[in-house]
């Protein structure tokens, strides 16, 4: 098979440098679901500490994106990633000291621009204004994919190292990962300067103004709230919903390792679909999706093979969501601003994430089930379905000058 005419070189070697910059930061994000349980049994602490700190880091990777992204459309991704990939790896240490207030820090605040900084604004960000509108949507499912193989390989490790040598011995091997990830960094800086230097258009506060006055970036917004409230819900939670349901310990890691897996071929094949349909449309069918998985998951009988079936059709919805989000919004202001204009909606979606983490152990604690957080999960997919149908998805008009 021919390669496609907009994969050169450059963007080869763009996408694969940001592919491990982002497994090695969102490798060791996946684990949080495994490690809740024996860290909380360990130190005596009750679920509702550790969820704050990774509701916490949800909330901070969303509050850093936009600055991260900005920083990286002026500056370029490099700088930032190596800075993202050294915060990533401190606070992840910082969990490993055994003191309450400096694992909600650590994981919560310093983890928190540390993904920030090694994630989707940054990375995308390059990669958009590497290729042409045509080829943007394939160009970011494919990096989107790749930047996803952490998510996998990070599940059998950690699952590992917890059974072989404890939560702090798995939380500093995730902070070697990461800090593993800072010469690829650099090669990402090259590959993107190799590029050729941004494209000219409004400056950034503009670009802000303009965004904030469009209703369909407005509508984006809300819906990757959903989105970020519902993978965090169950990236957390899920674990220990299966051992509530009677599975067995390993059920956790099955889950999150099926998620992963497929969340790779989800994420590819989002971005050929929104190269061939309106991305709105396949934004609405994904939501919808979710709804239909949570809903037939929570009623039908735990079993390995419903627990399959649940997380293979998750994965495939996991983070196909970014590719088609965040080439809607470079196709609506194109791509000179996208990192700071995606890393606004990602906002959003953080804020949905940390109030998904969170009330998934207050609510826990509060009624010893998740019965009420699934179904609000499932209602908030049906809204997002509903509020990605009538964004108007066409490139803003602009006056010459």
């Amino acid at each position: 098979m021919a390669r496609p005419v907009w994969l050169t070189p450059t963007v080869v070697v763009l996408i694969l440098s940001g592919a491990v910059v982002m497994s090695a930061s969102l490798g060791a994000r996946q684990p949080l679901g495994l490690i809740l349980e024996p860290l909380s049994a360990e130190r005596h602490w009750p679920f509702a500490t550790f969820s704050l700190a990774v509701a916490l880091q949800n909330l901070l990777w969303g509050l850093f994106q936009p600055f991260a992204g900005a920083a990286a459309d002026r500056w370029g991704a490099a700088r930032v990633a190596i800075f993202g990939a050294l915060a990533y790896a401190l606070g992840l240490a910082m969990v490993a000291s055994d003191d309450e207030l400096l694992t909600v820090v650590g994981l919560g605040v310093v983890a928190g621009a540390g993904i920030a900084a090694t994630t989707f604004s940054v990375v995308l960000g390059a990669v958009g204004r590497a290729v042409g509108p045509e080829h943007r949507s394939s160009a970011l499912g494919l990096a989107s994919a790749t930047g996803s193989f952490g998510m996998m390989l990070a599940i059998p490790l950690s699952n590992y190292l917890i059974a072989a040598h404890g939560v702090d011995v798995t939380l500093l091997v995730l902070a070697g990962i990461c800090l593993a990830s800072i010469p690829f960094a650099w090669v990402l800086g090259r590959a993107e300067a190799a590029g050729g230097p941004p494209s000219s258009g409004i400056g950034l506060r503009e670009a802000l103004k303009e965004a904030m006055g469009h209703r369909g970036y407005r509508l984006l917004v809300l819906g990757f709230f959903v989105c970020g409230f519902q993978i965090a819900f169950v990236a957390v939670h899920l674990p220990n919903y299966l051992q509530l349901c009677g599975m067995g310990a390993g059920a956790g890691a099955t889950a999150l390792l099926t998620i992963g897996l497929f969340n790779v071929l989800g994420s590819w094949l989002a971005g050929q679909l929104g190269a061939r349909f309106r991305s709105k449309y396949v934004l609405s069918a994904i939501y919808l999706g979710r709804v239909l998985a949570v809903i037939a998951f929570v009623w039908s009988p735990k079993s390995e093979a419903s627990l399959i079936a649940f997380t293979a059709a998750m994965g495939l919805m996991w983070l196909s969501t970014v590719p088609l989000t965040s080439g809607l919004v470079a196709l609506l202001f194109g791509p000179r601003h996208m990192g700071s204009l995606f890393g606004v909606v990602f906002l959003s979606h953080q804020v949905g994430a940390f109030v998904g983490s969170w009330a998934g152990g207050a609510v826990y604690d509060a009624t010893l089930s998740y019965d009420a957080m699934w179904m609000v999960t499932a209602a908030l997919g049906l809204l997002a379905t509903l509020l990605h149908l009538p964004i108007a998805d066409h490139a803003v008009a602009r006056e010459a000058g």
